[in-house]
C-alpha cells in the first residue's frame, strides 16, 4: 500500500504532464500502483479488520444489564456477567457502550460561543399604547437576544409589516455593533 503521500505525488505528477512509466521509475513503484493511484478517487486508508477481544462474548449481556439499568457501575456489572479479566478493561467497554443506553436529557442546553447567534422575534405588551389621535393600540415590540449572553434590546415599531421589521432589524443591529453568524427566528 502506498502512503497518501505519494498517492499525491502520483496524481500530481501525472497531472503535469509527466508519463506514469517515469513517474512509476522515478518513486521506485510498479506501474499497476501508479495506475491504481490514478484509479482511486480518494487516498488510501489503512483499515483494520474488527476482531473479537475477550469482551466480545460478554457484550450481549451488558448491553442488556445497560438497557434496564444504565447507571449500574462497571464494577457490578462485571460480577453480574462473570468477568475475571482486567476491571479497568472492563471498565473501558462499558465506557464506551454507556451512551447508547443513557436516556436522552430533557433540560440538555445549547451552548452558543460569543457572536455566533442572536434571537429575533415579536412581542406585543399586555396594555395598549396611546397614540397622538386618542386612540390606543397594541404595538410589536421587535426583541433581539444574544445567544451567548442573553443580552437583549428592543425597541417598537410601527407595524408588522416587513419594512417595519427590516428597519427594527437593522437598528438594532447597529445598536449590537457587530453582526451575528446566525439569526433565528421564531
Amino acid at each position: 500500500m502506498i502512503s497518501v503521500e505519494d498517492w499525491a505525488l502520483i496524481r500530481r505528477l501525472v497531472a503535469d504532464g509527466v508519463p506514469q512509466r517515469q513517474v512509476a521509475r522515478d518513486l521506485a513503484i510498479g506501474r499497476s500502483t501508479v495506475e491504481r493511484a490514478l484509479a482511486s478517487d480518494r487516498p488510501p486508508k489503512y483499515e483494520r479488520p474488527a476482531v473479537s477481544t475477550a469482551f466480545t462474548p460478554f457484550e450481549p449481556v451488558v448491553r442488556k444489564l445497560l438497557s434496564e439499568h444504565p447507571e449500574m457501575p462497571a464494577t457490578v456489572i462485571a460480577e453480574r456477567v462473570g468477568w475475571a479479566g482486567s476491571i479497568t478493561w472492563f471498565r473501558d467497554n462499558v465506557r464506551l457502550l454507556r451512551p447508547e443506553h443513557r436516556p436522552v436529557d430533557p433540560a440538555d442546553r445549547l451552548t452558543w460561543l460569543p457572536g455566533d447567534a442572536a434571537q429575533c422575534d415579536l412581542w406585543f405588551p399586555p396594555s395598549r399604547i396611546p397614540l397622538e389621535d386618542g386612540t390606543t393600540t397594541l404595538l410589536p415590540v421587535l426583541v433581539i437576544t444574544a445567544a451567548h449572553s442573553r443580552f437583549m434590546l428592543g425597541p417598537m415599531i410601527p407595524t408588522r409589516h416587513t419594512a417595519d421589521l427590516l428597519l427594527g432589524m437593522w437598528e438594532l443591529l447597529q445598536q449590537l455593533g457587530r453582526v451575528p453568524r446566525r439569526l433565528i427566528w421564531d
